[in-house]
């Protein structure tokens, strides 16, 4: 018998179950975090608690390492049937959505709840912001206003960065972004040591090939989650973190964006709400949204910033 629609006639390739559900495959055994582990990955502006650890990201880190011990068996198979001798090579995941919609803490979280599970006690988690164009080269190309599309990205270099890593390779390095300086810092780099699992968070991710580029970084990866809510909330997201930036980072004489620190609060919002509309909204519209359907899981959030439902790929 054939899958139901959904309620606007398309079938989808998604399975969805309701938090409560989801919650009830929660292993047993207690969270390996403490509070103040978990406070310590809390992004700002995130809400974030041992119960939603327990009940969304727990069971989340289990069905993930399902998968990474399925494809080491897969390559186990794989290199006997052939008869050849080859090392596993790193198990990769993807992790995308929207500015200011939770995704950095996620990769935070699962990286440390992955690296507990028997068989992945190497995780290494690396950001796709390290792969921005420097911000003189954004300039030149008049790209600066579009920063974070998918074309203000050194994509060619981000590919060769994970093709790399997934070959096996025993040390590879990535350039370095300060959230400080808004920039790319010359001469340091981020360094992963061939890790059982990879992560990679961003907001482009997902992007498939173009006709420029006949591979995409998300054709190496072996799990993905999108991490999607409705886009006023997350533009609400995004104007409350913008507010508690100029409260504490943005009050650094050192940071790109000190020049929004005197603002009142009022003054603050709209040029949050501005920033928000003229390329963070487009940006979601445009390019990370129509990414969704191309993960293999997506976790819903309600505007509480906690999961309300998980979306899983069919098998």
């Amino acid at each position: 018998m054939p899958e139901p629609a959904t309620s606007n006639g398309h079938y989808s390739p998604f399975s969805p179950i309701a938090r409560a559900d989801w919650a009830e495959l929660a292993p047993t055994t207690r969270s390996p975090l403490t509070d103040e582990e978990v406070a310590s990955i809390r992004g700002l502006g995130d809400v974030l608690d041992l119960k939603e650890v327990a009940e969304v990201y727990l069971p989340l880190s289990k069905l993930i390492s399902l998968y990474a011990i399925g494809a080491q068996q897969l390559h186990r198979s794989t290199s006997a049937f052939l008869g050849r001798q080859a090392e596993s090579t790193p198990f990769v995941i993807g992790i995308a959505g929207s500015v200011a919609v939770g995704k950095s803490t996620i990769a935070r979280l699962l990286r440390d709840l992955l690296s507990r599970w028997e068989g992945t006690p190497e995780v290494e988690l690396v950001t796709t912001d390290g792969f921005l164009l420097p911000n003189a080269e954004l300039e030149r190309r008049g790209l600066m206003e579009r920063k974070g599309f998918p074309e203000s990205y050194d994509r060619k270099a981000l590919l060769r960065f994970v093709s790399t890593v997934k070959s096996g390779a025993d040390e590879v390095a990535a350039p370095y972004y300060s959230h400080l300086s808004y920039d790319i810092v010359p001469g340091r780099q981020t360094v992963v040591h061939r890790p059982d699992v990879l992560i990679v968070e961003g907001l482009n991710v997902l992007q498939p090939p173009t006709r420029e580029h006949g591979l995409a970084v998300s054709d190496l990866f072996d799990f993905t989650v999108f991490v999607d809510a409705k886009t006023s909330d997350i533009e609400s997201w995004y104007v409350e973190r913008f507010l508690k930036l100029q409260q504490s980072a943005f009050a650094d004489p050192q940071s790109y964006f000190h020049r929004y620190a005197s603002l009142s609060r009022e003054e603050a919002v709209a040029t949050a709400q501005g920033i928000w509309k003229r390329t963070n909204e487009p940006n979601l519209i445009q390019n990370i949204k129509p990414t969704r359907s191309r993960a293999t899981l997506v976790l819903r959030k309600g505007g509480n910033h906690a999961v309300s439902s998980v979306l899983v790929r069919k098998i």
